[in-house]
């Protein structure tokens, strides 16, 4: 698929997902054949008026290329500033947020609310597409709920707008995460554009990305399943390739895996943002280990990295000697 000069054979893209996809899980992801990363959505208001969390967010490395920035707002001036200024932390995508269901967001006329209203999402989209040279693309739902779901006039919308892709999470704003994800909106979708489409929603596993691409999408977006398994970028790719599942992660890669993305969190965050900043990733990288609660339990507590990578090693060692005695 092409994305402006981006060229992208059915991509594997990893979500953006606030307070998750931050540089060092996207590095981490990255490593492990994602094939596009996105930014925590960023809030175009706090770019303009430069404040240092929102700046921060849209910090990226190049060995994160291919990135998309991606900027959420309900006032075209302010989203026109917030892509100007994205557009000088050079990333390769700029990205409109026209999908998040949370309360304090749509209430602001942000995210999902748009879908309320399709010439405010027009306009939001013109004013971003003008404001910079960058490819402009758009995620978004099927539509506020299930009475009215927009995402056909919406699609069409986008692609006259000027957008150069267009990212659909196949549920609506009322589902939030729940329920499932109606993929056969895909197959209508991308009858009715000519500009790439990347299908969203309860992607689990590498199966569900091959069902997916057999939608006619032209990529598959990843997000929730990532966080539990960053491997299974990876996992896709050989998928698709062989046909064959690849063996789910053993005891020793996932610690080591831990290890390292804790050691990038550090080093993108500093030390103490680091450390805490990475706890919620121990749930995934731990499950289905042995005698992981009391561990879990521990780490939470340890506030020297030090500490932790020997915690970390310590267990390791243990239940390796255990499958040994076994």
């Amino acid at each position: 698929m092409q994305i402006g000069p981006l060229a992208l054979d059915h991509p594997l893209a990893l979500a953006p997902m606030e307070d998750i996809s931050d540089t060092a899980f996207r590095l981490i992801c990255k490593r492990l054949q994602a094939d596009l990363l996105y930014t925590e959505f960023t809030s175009s208001e706090g770019l303009i008026r430069g404040i240092p969390a929102a700046l921060k967010k849209i910090a990226v490395t190049e060995e994160e290329r291919p990135i998309a920035i991606q900027l959420f707002g309900g006032v075209e001036a302010s989203m026109e500033k917030a892509a100007e200024i994205a557009e000088q932390f050079r990333p390769d995508l700029i990205d409109i947020n026209c999908g998040c269901w949370v309360k304090n967001h749509v209430a602001r006329g942000e995210g999902a609310a748009l879908l309320k209203d399709l010439a405010h999402f027009e306009a939001i989209v013109k004013s971003t597409v003008r404001a910079t040279r960058l490819p402009v693309t758009v995620k978004t739902r099927l539509g506020w709920d299930d009475k009215t779901i927009v995402i056909l006039d919406a699609a069409r919308m986008v692609e006259q707008c000027g957008a150069a892709a267009l990212t659909v999470h196949c549920r609506t704003r009322a589902q939030g995460h729940q329920g499932s994800a109606d993929w056969q909106w895909l197959e209508k979708i991308k009858r009715v554009i000519s500009i790439p489409l990347i299908g969203n929603g309860d992607v689990r596993t590498p199966e569900d990305v091959q069902r997916m691409l057999e939608t006619g999408c032209d990529g598959v977006m990843i997000g929730r399943a990532a966080l539990n398994n960053p491997w299974i970028f990876q996992q896709s790719k050989h998928y698709l390739k062989t046909g064959e599942l690849l063996p789910e992660a053993g005891a020793q890669e996932k610690i080591e895996l831990c290890m390292k993305h804790l050691l990038l969190s550090v080093q993108s965050k500093g030390l103490w943002e680091g450390i805490v900043g990475f706890r919620k990733h121990l749930i995934g990288y731990l499950k289905g280990l042995p005698n992981v609660a009391s561990l879990r339990c521990e780490l939470m507590q340890l506030e020297d990295l030090g500490q932790i990578i020997k915690r970390l090693d310590r267990f390791l060692n243990e239940i390796s000697y255990e499958s040994v005695e076994i």
